[in-house]
């Protein structure tokens, strides 16, 4: 679900504003998160698609319908919130917007191999996975560390900083 969340940039910050109580109508939250109109109406119509959001019956124009949280939208919302909150500025805010960003942090929390990493992930390329991990190093989000402990030596990544705080706003592990 994280994965699919985040392949469109301006998904988690629509519902990051809608948990805050932006109203759900295009104008306050295209002006609320400075997006492209096109962009924005994809995250829409993305977020629709997932069961995030639904069309509020018997409110808005036919042209210009009005959103609200469904029942899961709500908790993937309050989710959503708390990574928008770790975010310091629009640079670190650029990064979360990143297809894989946010789903690779979620499952380093401890010390994790470039073949784990993409395995969890599935459709992630290689390409995608080594330039991802080389930004978030960069932003001093992932630590980069090469484990001698075996014959042949490896890296591992490990969140770290604010990549850690995105982490346990997510809490996927116990």
């Amino acid at each position: 679900m994280l994965v699919k969340l985040t392949s469109k940039a301006w998904s988690l910050k629509i519902l990051a504003l809608m948990h805050a109580g932006t109203p759900g109508r295009q104008a306050p939250l295209i002006a609320a998160t400075s997006a492209s109109r096109s962009a924005f109406a994809s995250s829409l119509d993305h977020l629709v698609q997932l069961g995030l959001l639904e069309k509020n019956p018997g409110h808005g124009h036919p042209l210009r319908p009005e959103f609200r949280l469904t029942a899961l939208g709500v908790s993937v919302a309050a989710v959503a919130s708390k990574i928008i909150g770790t975010v310091p500025d629009e640079t670190a805010l650029a990064i979360i917007r990143r297809n894989w960003a946010v789903p690779i942090l979620a499952i380093t929390a401890k010390p994790t191999r470039f073949s784990i990493i993409k395995s969890e992930l599935g459709s992630i390329t290689d390409r995608a996975l080594s330039k991802s991990l080389c930004t978030l190093e960069d932003q001093q989000w992932l630590k980069r560390e090469i484990d001698v402990s075996q014959r042949a030596p490896f890296p591992t990544y490990l969140a770290v900083n604010a990549g850690l705080q995105i982490n346990k706003a997510i809490s996927l592990s116990p």
